[in-house]
């Protein structure tokens, strides 16, 4: 009896390692989406927000993170704190150029200028987001939560290059729905909204592009985060989430709208913001119309609040 023990052992012990590997290939996706993220952090709080679900989201491997509009070196300082603090460093940061003519609140610059984790340099955004293309051709998911200065910046300097992208996920545009439409009253109809109106012109080239567009404009993304959800986000007390506590606080108001995190959230998930084909063009003053033509753009265009949190929530405090 003791003579066939060990092998019988050993047997066990290799139907167990076998069965643990298969659960973890079960709970792992096998090839996890390579993302750039294209920010403007530090003016509303939405951009934080959408990165710490980008940081808690197997589904996705984050190859870098760049800066757009305006003071861009004090957005890459904040993005070197916070992911900093959620042990992130590995994470490249790239530096859109600046702006001084371009003057925004930056609430939350007192973040940026604090901790000890500012790197020395940031590559330029715009030849960080090629090299990375061309490293990586068919791949890369390009999610822009900002106007979108570097990626017309890029098409304009290579446009082969930026065709190879795999898709645009961006959060921007009004199609039937303004700021303020919650879906309680008829809507007011649409309006140009920020991250389309402050680069018209970088918006059509990316539609223009051949490169497939996901646009998450403001008809799905209006999403309230009410005192109830920041308090189950607040008192998860992780590294992420008092990093969002102290984000929160700086930028001073009280309700936050979550635009940007669908980005993320819809990548995680489609079924969170179902998107309808449709020909969308750009007018001087950023309003982004639907008209005949061509799909140039797949558009989601009605989202769930309370599934997109019952997602988003479980996610970031890690649950």
């Amino acid at each position: 009896m003791f003579r066939n023990s060990r092998p019988c052992t050993t047997t066990i012990a290799l139907f167990l390692l076998t069965a643990i590997g298969f659960c973890a290939a079960q709970t792992q996706p096998p090839h996890p989406e390579k993302i750039i993220i294209d920010t403007d952090i530090g003016d509303d709080i939405d951009d934080a927000f959408a990165v710490a679900l980008a940081l808690r989201s197997p589904e996705l491997q984050i190859i870098g993170i760049t800066t757009t509009f305006g003071d861009t070196e004090t957005r890459a300082k904040l993005l070197d704190r916070l992911l900093g603090e959620a042990g992130r460093t590995d994470i490249p940061v790239a530096i859109g150029s600046p702006d001084p003519k371009i003057q925004t609140s930056l609430s939350q610059r007192r973040y940026a200028e604090g901790g000890h984790f500012a790197r020395p340099s940031h590559p330029p955004a715009v030849d960080f987001i090629r090299e990375q293309i061309r490293k990586n051709p068919g791949e890369i998911t390009l999610v822009a939560i900002g106007p979108l200065v570097n990626l017309g910046a890029l098409i304009d300097k290579d446009p082969q290059t930026f065709r190879k992208l795999h898709r645009v996920v961006l959060m921007g545009g009004s199609i039937y729905k303004g700021y303020g439409d919650w879906g309680y009253f008829p809507p007011r109809g649409p309006e140009p909204e920020w991250n389309i109106k402050n680069d018209p012109g970088s918006a059509r080239k990316v539609l223009a592009s051949g490169v497939p567009v996901f646009m998450m404009p403001l008809d799905s993304t209006q999403l309230k985060m009410d005192e109830i959800k920041r308090a189950l986000v607040f008192q998860a007390d992780t590294p992420i989430t008092d990093a969002l506590t102290l984000l929160y606080h700086q930028w001073g108001q009280e309700t936050p709208t979550l635009f940007d995190p669908m980005t993320i959230a819809f990548i995680d998930d489609p079924k969170l913001c179902p998107v309808t084909p449709m020909h969308i063009v750009v007018d001087e003053n950023g309003m982004t119309r639907p008209t005949e033509g061509a799909p140039n753009a797949q558009v989601c265009l009605e989202s769930s609040s309370e599934a997109f949190f019952k997602f988003y929530i479980p996610r970031v405090i890690g649950r």
